[in-house]
């Protein structure tokens, strides 16, 4: 059988996203509720599992090191197997993960390897998504339809950090645990429904889905991966420490309290993310590419150097800032993931998100840990500072790689968004 070019897949009749779509985003959201309780729960955890600094950047870098693994295996796999089966085989394996992360991560030692599974499977749930997008949206509208996948997972995120701080305030880690198991096996079920009746597109089989002769950019694909890789850096890096940064500087007295303020921490964190990967989305689709990528990787690094100098700022201001943080390190990412299926045949973009994903989420999975010891290395007066600092540098190189697309002369327009099916990286 031969099949229709991915741009010409079902979406809505009058051009908006399909229900399909939005049950996808429905299963990001969910998953997303678990990605979080860990750093949400790590000031519980600390005491709990007796760690040090570095040892509580450890699990976390060991979970985005699995995660970035699988990002790897399921781009590479969703070339060959479809994005689809890789989808729905990767959602029903973080459910069971999830449920094992809930029964028996009790200690530095347990939490170290089953959030490593967690991770080696989460990822399956990321790279799939995007292409099932990709495949069914056309480049006008991805953007948008890119945006709100990773809006929903901004919005599970607020709840994951709100949910465990709720748990670790009036119960303990074990309770936010809890959260690993449910919410997964939530957003199977989402997956599912979804991909109902969607085709298992193995792009690689069929000529007829690839970009034009000619049309495929392996100098901007290459600026796009490194600014991804710069991306993730700063990014995981703040998602990791963030919350035990807010808790330190504006802890309450009271349970109460402590509730009150995670609640604030994950609307400030990851509430401004949704909307922000929903605006920039959209933003790209309109502006252009390039210059939404410069604009926050240039924002997102200002925020990185300050935000450790504001730790005796009061409370109203610095959720503020903590806010336009969120807002700024993530704006960017699905401006970057639209810009990706633009710039690569889509034979090959499993492959290519693979590659990204390595690089990027392993220099995100570093990020924790440097920071941890930076911390430890510091005086104490100047250890956010500093460590926040080290995470200033990724959103520079980032701006610094989206800056570097200008100069690329091409015949087409997928990163000003103007005409779809064409190709630049910006007008000389």
């Amino acid at each position: 059988m031969t099949l229709p070019p991915p741009n010409s897949l079902p979406n809505g009749a009058d051009g908006r996203l399909g229900r399909w779509a939005w049950w996808l985003c429905a299963s990001r959201a969910a998953v997303s509720l678990s990605f979080m309780i860990y750093a949400g729960s790590l000031p519980a955890l600390g005491i709990a599992w007796a760690m040090s600094d570095a040892e509580a950047g450890l699990v976390q870098s060991v979970f985005n090191f699995a995660y970035a693994l699988s990002l790897v295996a399921a781009g590479w796999l969703s070339d060959r197997l479809g994005a689809r089966r890789v989808f729905l085989w990767s959602s029903a394996c973080t459910a069971l993960a999830g449920i094992m992360v809930a029964g028996l991560a009790r200690s530095f030692e347990s939490g170290l390897v089953l959030f490593a599974l967690f991770g080696l499977f989460h990822g399956g749930t990321y790279t799939p998504s995007i292409m099932l997008i990709a495949q069914g949206v056309p480049s006008a509208r991805r953007g948008l339809a890119i945006g709100m996948l990773l809006a929903g997972a901004s919005l599970g995120y607020a709840g994951s950090i709100a949910i465990a701080s709720a748990a670790t305030a009036f119960a303990s880690y074990r309770e936010a645990f809890v959260v690993c198991a449910i919410a997964p096996a939530a957003a199977f079920l989402f997956a599912k429904t979804g991909t109902r009746g969607r085709p298992n597109l193995i792009v690689r089989r069929h000529a007829s889905v690839d970009l034009p002769k000619g049309q495929s950019d392996r100098h901007a694909s290459i600026l796009l991966t490194l600014g991804y890789t710069a991306h993730c850096w700063e990014l995981l890096g703040m998602w990791a420490w963030m919350p035990a940064f807010l808790l330190s500087a504006l802890a309450a007295s009271s349970a109460a309290g402590q509730l009150v303020l995670g609640v604030w921490i994950g609307i400030a964190i990851h509430l401004s993310g949704c909307l922000s990967a929903f605006t920039m989305g959209h933003a790209s689709d309109r502006f252009g590419r390039r210059t939404v990528l410069v604009l926050l990787g240039i924002l997102g690094a200002a925020s990185s150097l300050a935000i450790g100098w504001l730790e005796q700022a009061p409370a109203a201001l610095l959720l503020a800032f903590a806010a336009l943080y969120g807002f700024t390190a993530l704006g960017d990412s699905p401006v970057l993931s639209t810009a990706m299926t633009e710039t690569v045949a889509p034979r090959s973009l499993g492959s290519a998100l693979a590659l990204r994903s390595i690089l990027g989420f392993g220099a995100g999975g570093l990020s924790p840990l440097v920071f941890g010891a930076v911390r430890d290395a510091t005086p104490p007066d100047f250890g956010w500072i500093a460590a926040f600092s080290v995470l200033g540098a990724g959103g520079l190189a980032a701006a610094l790689c989206a800056m570097l697309l200008r100069g690329r002369r091409r015949r087409s327009s997928a990163f000003t968004g103007r005409r779809e099916g064409e190709l630049t990286c910006g007008e000389d």
